[in-house]
């Protein structure tokens, strides 16, 4: 491991949210390295003195018993319900139980499978780190890389060269996520790795992008024309915004082409 791939890694580390594999790997990188010990220790540091300051803010018990008068005063008595309405709430519950049961449960579940599929998307980006794992075709030339999944995937992930934008590509490889192989596009911005997974779907319609952050690295995630695309690196989220609006207006320059 070198001391550029413990650098992404050794925040996570102090944190305690790498798994035993990687924190291992990190471990014996930092016990040889004298700047990356030096590193992990300031980092500590600053955890304990963050944890001894007592930041917390506990509001004083006058807020408490003012919010408790603004609310209302809740009736003494509450009248007895009539066998009317009592059918009446029935009936409208059960018509609530069936649009839970279709439509917002549909919307859990999805959020649920896409939180799940951005997990997986930090551990397989995690696991690229590692040395010789980056890349599986090695080249800054979008017509070698691009080929070289043909025959490997059902649908090649597009492949273009953003070197001139600042966003150099490095190489692609296959990964796994969600249980089936998919492609991930390598690139890389100043020191800092960028991969572009992409997995084919069933829909057609663009999906609006949405940006999150989990585990301290950022993620950019939207579909486009069959495909789903995640961005992640630990680079700002402006710049990875800056990287995903960049690949897709060239996909639709070379589509219009």
């Amino acid at each position: 491991m070198t001391c550029e791939e413990a650098n992404i890694l050794i925040h996570a580390l102090a944190d305690g949210e790498l798994d035993a594999g990687h924190a291992s790997e990190v471990e014996a990188h930092v016990a040889s390295c004298p700047h990356c010990t030096a590193e992990l220790a300031t980092i500590r540091e600053m955890t304990e003195a963050l944890a001894r300051a007592d930041l917390g803010f506990k509001a004083p018990p006058q807020l408490r018993r003012r919010i408790e008068d603004a609310l209302p005063a809740l009736p003494a008595v509450t009248a007895q319900p009539s066998r009317r309405s009592v059918l009446k709430g029935f009936a409208m519950g059960s018509v609530v139980s069936a649009l839970a049961a279709t439509g917002l449960v549909a919307i859990v579940i999805s959020k649920d499978d896409q939180q799940r599929i951005e997990a997986e998307i930090v551990s397989a980006h995690l696991r690229s780190l590692q040395a010789g794992h980056l890349t599986d075709v090695l080249s800054t030339d979008q017509h070698t890389v691009k080929p070289w999944f043909n025959g490997r995937l059902d649908v090649a992930p597009p492949v273009i060269d953003l070197t001139a934008l600042g966003f150099t590509l490095i190489g692609g490889r296959l990964d796994y996520v969600d249980a089936r192989p998919i492609g991930a596009v390598v690139y890389r911005r100043r020191q800092h790795i960028i991969n572009l997974f992409v997995a084919q779907t069933s829909s057609t319609e663009r999906r609006t992008t949405r940006m999150d952050t989990i585990q301290g690295f950022n993620i950019r995630s939207w579909s486009e024309r069959g495909l789903n695309f995640w961005a992640i690196s630990d680079i700002g989220a402006d710049e990875l915004n800056e990287f995903g609006e960049k690949f897709e207006t060239a996909m639709r320059v070379n589509k219009e082409g």
